[in-house]
């Protein structure tokens, strides 16, 4: 792995984890030395991520984490909805039925109780077939960078086992309807998940 794709994979976890919050100074020589990097490839890294909207300069040496509040989070959801409606639509008529029927069941056997990172490995496999079905690079490559910021926004919404659970229930009909190649409940079943999901969002944050 190249120093600046590596650099810019720690930053890129660190930023969604939290470990670097909305603010953090990232200060070029300081980085640098704690990344194990030259100055050259940490450059490349924190233009990436200013590209992906995480990271903006205030200085020509040091750059910092954005902020992110509840008018970014609606901004979010906005396009979010408008791609993921779309691509549940397409992945109705193109994608393979029985892998979205694998999906469903799993959604339908989620064990709860495992904690959150079993629930996101079965949404990054949705995530991932989706993506297969729709087969349509631009389509993708945007839904990727609004992923990529969704990562820090679940991060804002405290625990609540209700809407888990709920999220379970919605993920599963969105599935069921895309292997049943129902593109109007497909679409439909991700738009109530999408605003469900951004109230709750909303909520956790007052």
């Amino acid at each position: 792995m190249r120093a600046s794709d590596r650099a810019y994979s720690t930053l890129l976890d660190e930023i969604q984890s939290g470990s670097l919050p909305p603010g953090a100074v990232l200060g070029e020589v300081e980085q640098a030395a704690r990344l194990g990097v030259s100055r050259t490839p940490l450059r490349e890294a924190l233009s990436r991520l200013a590209a992906d909207g995480l990271v903006a300069q205030q200085s020509p040496r040091v750059t910092v984490v954005t902020p992110i509040d509840a008018d970014d989070i609606r901004e979010i959801f906005e396009v979010r909805r408008a791609l993921e409606e779309t691509a549940a639509r397409l992945a109705a008529e193109r994608g393979n039925a029985a892998a979205f029927a694998d999906l469903a069941r799993e959604f339908g056997d989620a064990d709860l109780v495992g904690g959150l990172d079993a629930y996101y490995a079965v949404i990054a496999r949705f995530d991932r077939q989706l993506d297969a079905a729709v087969a349509n690079d631009y389509l993708t490559a945007a839904l990727r960078g609004v992923r990529t910021h969704l990562v820090r926004v679940r991060r804002l919404a405290r625990d609540n086992p209700d809407r888990l659970a709920a999220s379970v229930a919605e993920h599963r009909l969105i599935a069921t309807a895309i292997a049943a190649r129902d593109a109007d409940l497909a679409a439909h079943a991700t738009h109530v998940h999408l605003h469900n999901a951004l109230t709750n969002i909303l909520e956790s944050l007052t």
